[in-house]
């Protein structure tokens, strides 16, 4: 048998082949263990690469597909408009223009044309409709100068024109409307509070610290104008797959992170850069997890600023995400703010720093557990009664003067009853 197996060996070098016994996985199959049903390869599970809900800049990583009502788009057109990119918005901005100044080029240039305009304009005694207007090139530049209003005096509307007239007006109201729905879209999209998002800060990692004794998630926010934001809040949503106990799961749920809302902390005063934070307690969905619970879990932490930008009262909102890997455990947040002569000075180089400390690895519900445990101790320990000494006989020393007066006293007793009792002897007719 072994000689069979040394000749197959053999034979299998021989004809450039890779003995069974040392053939190597191909690369798929060696980073990602596949389990059979002969063999079940056990190794550590890779944690994959989280894909972001929120990207950090705040866009939201959702396409919509399959989406069959396009209509619907249409029905909003102004918003629909807005939300285009601006290369799209400057090419329908220009391609209406052109479009609409052709339409009314070609209508001049038919009446024109029905008239006879364009081969009796040379007569003498002739009354066209447009002077000067002998060409489909002269009839559009007519149109943009009626439209725009620019009115150079070669080419003029005559009053033995009623189509003419009713045309101008019609071309005077259209104008009009376009000039306002363009005008507005591209005023609207350049003052979108979206670029003023764009100076707001929020740190690049999320820290997890003890602070009072309580373990709380903290992030930081920041402003760099010097024209604030007014009413500003913050408010924030743990989005992770969650499965119920009916069996149904459910992708991307959110749930809410209570970061102040119900002690009014969400309402910010951001003159400078703050920073957030969120009490791991009983409501939080972080009680539980502990150091190493939370290096396995799956999540995301997004994070939305809201407020009134103080130069046009328009509505600013601000977001940006943390992901699992993100959040650290035992970190703290460098100071920023430092007192010159006469202001407070911002960092923003030491806006991201962060630094380390020691914070205890259990979840929140154990360190609440402990110290709770530790501070019933001592009350407990001064509410117990002492347990009652044993009562124990002690010789009586003979250097203690109180038992010397007590002997003394004992004796004088026992020298008078004595003497009482021989006195009462010695008396007659007691016999």
């Amino acid at each position: 048998m072994a000689g069979d197996s040394q000749v197959h060996m053999d034979h299998d070098m021989e004809i450039g082949v890779t003995p069974t016994a040392v053939k190597k996985l191909p690369k798929h199959m060696r980073e990602a263990q596949i389990s059979t049903e002969r063999t079940h390869l056990i190794a550590d599970p890779i944690k994959k690469p989280r894909q972001r809900y929120v990207q950090k800049d705040g866009k939201c990583n959702v396409h919509h597909g399959n989406v069959q009502e396009t209509y619907r788009y249409l029905s909003d057109l102004f918003t629909t408009l807005v939300d285009l990119r601006w290369r799209f918005s400057l090419f329908i901005f220009t391609l209406v223009y052109v479009v609409n100044w052709l339409f009314f080029g070609l209508l001049w240039y038919i009446i024109a044309l029905i008239r006879g305009d364009l081969w009796h304009s040379d007569e003498e005694g002739w009354t066209p409709c447009v002077e000067n207007l002998n060409s489909f090139v002269s009839a559009f530049l007519f149109s943009i100068e009626t439209e725009t209003t620019i009115g150079y005096g070669y080419r003029v509307i005559t009053e033995k024109c009623p189509e003419g007239i009713i045309l101008l007006l019609i071309q005077a109201i259209l104008g009009s409307i376009v000039n306002a729905m363009m005008v507005g879209c591209m005023f609207v999209k350049i003052s979108q509070p979206k670029n003023r998002a764009e100076t707001l800060m929020f740190s690049h990692k999320a820290v997890i610290s003890v602070r009072d004794n309580k373990l709380c998630l903290m992030f930081r926010v920041g402003d760099l104008r010097n024209s604030h934001i007014v009413e500003a809040s913050i408010r924030a949503k743990l989005i992770r797959s969650q499965q119920t106990k009916e069996g149904e799961f459910i992708p991307l749920n959110q749930t809410d992170i209570n970061i102040g809302f119900d002690t009014g902390d969400d309402r910010l005063f951001l003159v400078s850069p703050l920073i957030i934070s969120h009490e791991i307690n009983e409501k939080s969905p972080f009680w539980e997890l502990s150091q190493a619970q939370m290096d396995k879990e799956e999540f995301e932490i997004v994070v939305i600023l809201e407020g009134m930008v103080e130069a046009t009262g328009m509505t600013c909102q601000a977001r940006s995400s943390y992901l699992d890997k993100e959040v650290l455990w035992g970190w703290r947040f460098t100071p920023v703010l430092s007192l010159e002569k006469g202001f407070y000075e911002v960092d923003y180089n030491s806006f991201h720093d962060i630094y380390e400390t020691n914070t205890p690895s259990c979840s929140a519900k154990e360190l609440a557990a402990t110290l709770r445990e530790g501070q019933l101790l001592p009350t407990l320990s001064s509410l117990t009664p002492e347990p009652p000494k044993p009562y124990t006989l002690e010789p009586l020393s003979t250097h203690n003067p109180l038992t010397k007066e007590v002997d003394k006293g004992e004796e004088g007793e026992r020298g008078e009853i004595n003497g009482s009792a021989t006195a009462l002897e010695d008396q007659p007719g007691l016999d």
